[in-house]
């Protein structure tokens, strides 16, 4: 099938993407409003974010499957503190009072960020207000990495999955995004299930192998297992599962995996690349797209080197 929406995530000579992670994670709240609008302000067309599931079915803009203390405050601007209550068992009305326009700078994860802007009054986003944002004029370019995050409780239940999947999918539909579109995941059977129901947008595979540990704060997927096997190539497994881009952890991907992925007519997107010797690193390796918490960082990285991140970034350099 033809895809018109992998062109905004094809490099080529001179040409790598930007995308920005979680919005712009390293210097404004991630996965907020707030934060989308600074990326695209900065000419960053691509967004990468998360989405999981409330108790009544609507599809929000969050990593974790919790509400993290770290970055939630209460009605009354309080930390989270104790038991952090997973989003499942919220309605979507809980969330509306929730305050993520910052980071705890005592936690481990708030110390992470310590450029990250603190703003008072950013909320939990749903993915509508995002589509709605993109849908207006002027955001024609802008295109989706849309992850679904898998409930851990639920992996196996093939309902559940195949209605968290539904859900999102009727939003994206419902603004006409869908040319726009990818949908990405460590979950394969989670991907799986949104080909069957939605044939339209093209698959996004993300990988990371097991000996590089997640991230202090966050949630984080495990490994698939046909990924540890000696000798296995993963670009060839994503190519044999139907997906269209390969996103592989940065620590993970090498020149001839690459080399491997193009091959094979995948786009490869890496992620999450942060600090300049690795953004280096990933230009030396002709990866398609570079994800990031700092945007920014990696567009001046390109331009030192002689690269763009867009068509009309080439024609104004």
């Amino acid at each position: 099938m033809n895809y018109p929406q992998l062109a905004a995530f094809t490099g080529g000579a001179g040409l790598i993407r930007v995308i920005g992670h979680r919005g712009a994670r390293g210097v404004m709240p991630e996965n907020t409003m707030e934060g989308f609008a600074f990326t695209l302000n900065c000419g960053v067309r691509l967004l990468e974010f998360d989405v999981v599931m409330t108790r009544d079915g609507v599809p929000v803009i969050t990593h974790n499957h919790s509400l993290t203390g770290s970055i939630v405050r209460d009605g009354a601007g309080n930390w989270l503190q104790g038991v952090e209550p997973r989003v499942s068992d919220l309605d979507w009305a809980d969330l509306t009072v929730m305050d993520v326009g910052g980071l705890d700078g005592r936690s481990d994860y708030g110390q992470r960020f310590p450029d990250q802007a603190f703003l008072y009054g950013a909320r939990i986003p749903r993915l509508s207000d995002l589509c709605e944002l993109i849908a207006q004029p002027g955001y024609g370019d802008v295109h989706l990495m849309l992850e679904i995050k898998s409930d851990p409780a639920k992996l196996k239940d093939a309902t559940a999955r195949a209605k968290v999947v539904s859900a999102v999918v009727a939003e994206v539909r419902a603004l006409g995004l869908t040319t726009r579109t990818l949908m990405h995941s460590f979950d394969w059977d989670l991907l799986a299930e949104c080909t069957r129901q939605a044939p339209e947008m093209p698959t996004s595979f993300l990988t990371q192998l097991p000996e590089n540990a997640a991230d202090i704060g966050e949630d984080h997927a495990a490994a698939s297992l046909e990924l540890t096997k000696a000798g296995t190539s993963a670009p060839d497994l994503v190519a044999q599962a139907g997906g269209a881009l390969w996103c592989p952890y940065y620590l993970d991907v090498t020149v001839d995996q690459v080399a491997r992925a193009q091959e094979l007519g995948l786009r490869v997107a890496v992620w999450t690349v942060n600090e300049v010797a690795d953004i280096d690193r990933m230009i030396g390796l002709g990866v398609d797209a570079i994800v990031t918490d700092y945007p920014g960082r990696v567009q001046r990285r390109l331009l030192a080197q002689g690269h763009v991140w867009t068509e009309e970034t080439a024609i104004a350099v």
